[in-house]
């Protein structure tokens, strides 16, 4: 059986491979064409050390502990050249893509729709055979080109690749590059380059509640990893909750009372910073943070928003005295053109 391996390393580049349960992921690695941190392929040097982030494997008993001691076993590190692995895995390689002889993978795909779900958002679907092979964590982002330029911009998936294609939220910026593209010129079957998938903002294996707090379209890494919670369940509960600036900043509400049908640890609410707003839930996102949430530091946190947004959510957990046991974020902010 052959098992997919998700390599991240250090400079945000993701490159998935195969491996089988017969074979070592440096093997594997290797293979095909990525030449991961490797020295002496006995579990003696430590060189290939790792992170495995999420997936099940066995290590075997052929290293010794300078190169891997039980403690750093226990938190999750491996040695590639002796991990094999026994379900699909996460590995957090500490070393750039380039040094590793591997680089962002380039697709060609074309619109299949554009669709303005308010004036302050768009949502645009792409798709291709190319893209069926295009494999990414759930949160991850992709730079898009623009058509008719040499400019890219950065876009978190909204979806899981399903037949080829995938989904995006971007923020209609007036007079940027790709929103006036996306609000002027284009049109279904017009052809679109993206290269990726990049990232560290992504779902990792739930040990704990979760805690996810969206800030406009930073709701989108959200929609994604919310697919991904739906189809393989969740012992923990996930609250998100999401903030906008204005009523119609809100979108893909529906969407998230579908999940919320679907995933039956999962709720959310909503939130809108104008205090002239009609929306029952006013205010930003740390007005709604309650206790519960914060499980008393037990919790992985995940926010994706614009900068301010970052770091008044950070302050505000410091504030409680909570130190989350994981607090992963995504800062973004719009192209100006």
């Amino acid at each position: 059986m052959n098992f997919q391996i998700a390599l991240n390393f250090e400079d945000g580049v993701t490159r998935f491979i195969e491996a089988s349960g017969h074979e070592t992921v440096a093997d594997a690695a290797y293979r095909q064409g990525i030449n991961i941190p490797l020295d002496c392929r006995d579990g003696a040097c430590g060189t290939c050390k790792c992170f495995a982030e999420a997936g099940r494997y066995d290590m075997g008993d052929n290293f010794i502990e300078d190169a891997l001691s039980d403690d750093e076993l226990a938190q999750g590190y491996v040695l590639t050249c002796q991990m094999r692995a026994e379900s699909d895995c996460v590995v957090r390689v500490p070393a750039g893509s380039q040094v590793c002889k591997t680089e962002q993978a380039n697709f060609q795909a074309s619109i299949s729709a554009v669709r303005q779900l308010s004036e302050s958002t768009i949502a645009l679907s792409i798709k291709g055979e190319a893209l069926s092979k295009l494999a990414f964590l759930p949160g991850q982002y992709v730079n898009l080109q623009v058509p008719g330029s040499e400019q890219t911009r950065a876009y978190s998936f909204s979806s899981l690749q399903k037949d080829g294609e995938v989904s995006f939220l971007i923020r209609n910026v007036p007079g940027g590059l790709m929103s006036s593209f996306l609000t002027g010129l284009a049109k279904a079957g017009d052809s679109m380059n993206l290269a990726g998938p990049l990232g560290s903002f992504y779902l990792r294996e739930i040990k704990r509640p979760l805690l996810l707090l969206a800030g406009g379209t930073g709701l989108a890494p959200f929609t994604a990893m919310l697919e991904k919670i739906a189809e393989q369940g969740s012992d923990h509960p996930v609250h998100l909750i999401y903030g906008v600036t204005n009523d119609f900043d809100l979108v893909e509400l529906d969407r998230l009372e579908v999940f919320a049908a679907r995933i039956p640890n999962f709720s959310f609410g909503a939130c809108v910073a104008n205090p002239q707003s009609a929306h029952p839930l006013k205010g930003y996102v740390t007005q709604h943070i309650e206790p519960r949430h914060l499980n008393e530091g037990d919790v992985d946190v995940y926010l994706c928003g614009p900068p301010p947004m970052v770091e008044a959510v950070s302050q505000y957990i410091r504030e409680q005295g909570i130190t989350p046991a994981n607090f992963y974020y995504e800062k973004f902010a719009a192209a100006a053109a």
